[in-house]
């Protein structure tokens, strides 16, 4: 295989637990003597030991390099629940960089039985800052005459960002852009983002549009004709949508979540690829998670390289993925034997053989 002559470089934000393990793992698939690309590899530590140790510096750390070299890949992280301490380091993350996009996509795994006839894969597309998340909260009065207060936010170029990736993203995937807000209960609020789906539709007139409240969404999704889909939606909506949508196809070990902040014209700035899942510690050092979500959310992120052989080598890898599955290579959630290490070897095995097939019918 050919070396690119261009080195990128991918952030590693490592992480906790059993989220470590995997992401190692992941690495392993994209080393130069599998997909013959020379990736320069900049390790941070963001371990719930060293976040508290630098009270979150190397956080702020990661964000400027992924600034800098527009690509990030994270590890699992545990959040300690104890008020006063680190917290997560998502918040950080996504205002740092300026994250705007939330980027899930379930899709259908072989021998998994999906629900509902979820067959196609199904992307939510969901803004990663404001409404419910960071709003102010008070409360007034006493016993049962006490109120709570929130006052929540959203900004349009946000909703624009959804709007118009959702659509670009359905575009390229050849799927429907579906849902949306619940805009005629909030025409002011959750009205903005209709507004800009609406607009965004007038832009590409190619994609089919069927917007839907959010209400009408969820059950709709639950009589899904099995049809490709994007879903725009709220923080917080999407949020919740995000894991009913990953868990319609049986499993969320077929998907990848991707952050992502945008330059002035709506292209992707800097992008982030993990795993939906958390830390797993009962599943620490037993070599027997699955790591078919964080192997993906890495073959994502070689898609917005734009370079042929990030393409090839992303391809090989969710091919390789699905295939080894497929042919019973199956970690324990999945009701097989294989080891987490094993399962990698396999994945491995098939990438090098794909691109070395592919590269010679070039020749």
């Amino acid at each position: 295989m050919i070396i690119l002559e261009e080195k990128k470089s991918i952030v590693v934000l490592d992480g906790d637990q059993t989220g470590q393990e995997l992401l190692e793992e992941a690495l392993r698939v994209i080393s130069p003597d599998v997909i013959g690309m020379d990736i320069e590899l900049k390790h941070y530590d963001l371990s719930l030991e060293n976040r508290r140790q630098t009270q979150n510096e190397v956080v702020y750390e990661a964000a400027r390099a992924m600034k800098e070299a527009g690509f990030g890949l994270k590890a699992a992280t545990v959040t300690p629940e104890e008020k006063g301490d680190v917290g997560s380091p998502n918040a950080i993350l996504r205002k740092e960089i300026d994250g705007k996009v939330i980027i899930r996509t379930g899709r259908r795994i072989p021998g998994v039985v999906p629900v509902a006839g979820a067959f196609a894969p199904i992307s939510v597309i969901r803004m990663a800052v404001g409404d419910a998340y960071g709003a102010k909260e008070w409360r007034e009065g006493d016993g049962i005459n006490e109120v709570s207060y929130r006052t929540e936010s959203i900004d349009r170029k946000t909703c624009r960002a959804v709007a118009e990736y959702a659509f670009r993203h359905a575009k390229r995937t050849k799927s429907k852009v579906f849902g949306g807000p619940k805009y005629t209960v909030s025409p002011i609020y959750e009205g903005m983002l209709k507004e800009e789906m609406d607009e965004a539709s007038k832009r590409y007139p190619e994609v089919p549009y069927d917007p839907q409240l959010i209400d009408a969404t969820y059950a709709l999704l639950l009589n899904s004709p099995g049809d490709p889909m994007v879903i725009p939606a709220l923080n917080r909506d999407g949020d919740c949508l995000s894991d009913m949508v990953l868990q319609l196809f049986g499993s969320i070990a077929g998907s990848e979540s991707i952050l992502m902040s945008f330059d002035d014209d709506f292209n992707p700035q800097v992008v982030m690829a993990e795993a939906p899942h958390g830390t797993a510690p009962t599943l620490y050092k037993k070599n027997i998670a699955n790591p078919m979500a964080m192997i993906l959310a890495t073959a994502s992120l070689l898609t917005h390289f734009h370079e042929n052989q990030a393409s090839a080598a992303s391809r090989a890898i969710y091919e390789a993925t699905i295939e080894a599955v497929r042919e019973g290579f199956r970690t324990a959630d999945l009701g097989g034997s294989a080891t987490t290490s094993e399962f990698t070897d396999e994945v491995i095995t098939k990438v090098q053989t794909k691109l070395e097939v592919w590269n010679n019918l070039q020749m």
